[in-house]
């Protein structure tokens, strides 16, 4: 039996669609690792380390949950926490096909480890950390989409960077 998943991302930040599928996963596995990255392809709000920090007290309530940052390729960062199964979320069939690439070549640097998909509940399908960084910083209220601990950080950060 799989024990240890890994839920990676950059989750910058975390929302209540990411909470979902961390939930179902920890509904399937054992423990739960959500390992939290820098992608470089992305420009974050909110440092490594501030990311991880919210996701700790976002989860506290989840004892399957561990949450850690990484650095390399996700393929060694699993197999080193000795997990088989790369957890991702699909919101409509637009992420499929790239995170098909990304699982085929997940498995291909390591054919030991799987990816499992996993589909939030219907009102989290159009949710992106992208959507509630814009709805926040025009103002809007983002409740419905983020704890709020993760609306007040990012009350703080708006209004910091447009001083």
């Amino acid at each position: 039996m799989i024990k240890i998943a890994v839920y990676p991302g950059s989750f910058d930040p975390v929302t209540y669609g990411h909470l979902d599928i961390a939930r179902r996963a920890t509904n399937i596995f054992a423990r739960l690792i959500i390992a939290v990255t820098s992608n470089q392809s992305k420009k974050t709000l909110f440092t490594i380390t501030e990311r991880v920090e919210m996701l700790k007290v976002v989860t506290r309530q989840m004892p399957k949950i561990e949450v850690i940052s990484f650095e390399g390729l996700l393929v060694e960062f699993v197999m080193e926490q000795q997990a088989k199964v790369i957890i991702r979320g699909l919101r409509a069939v637009s992420d499929f096909e790239y995170e098909l690439q990304l699982a085929l070549m997940n498995r291909k640097l390591e054919n030991a480890v799987d990816t499992v998909f996993l589909m939030p509940a219907e009102p989290y399908t159009y949710l992106s950390s992208s959507v509630v960084k814009e709805i926040v910083s025009k103002g809007g209220k983002a409740a419905e989409f983020v704890p709020p601990l993760i609306e007040q950080k990012l009350r703080q950060k708006f209004s910091l960077t447009k001083k």
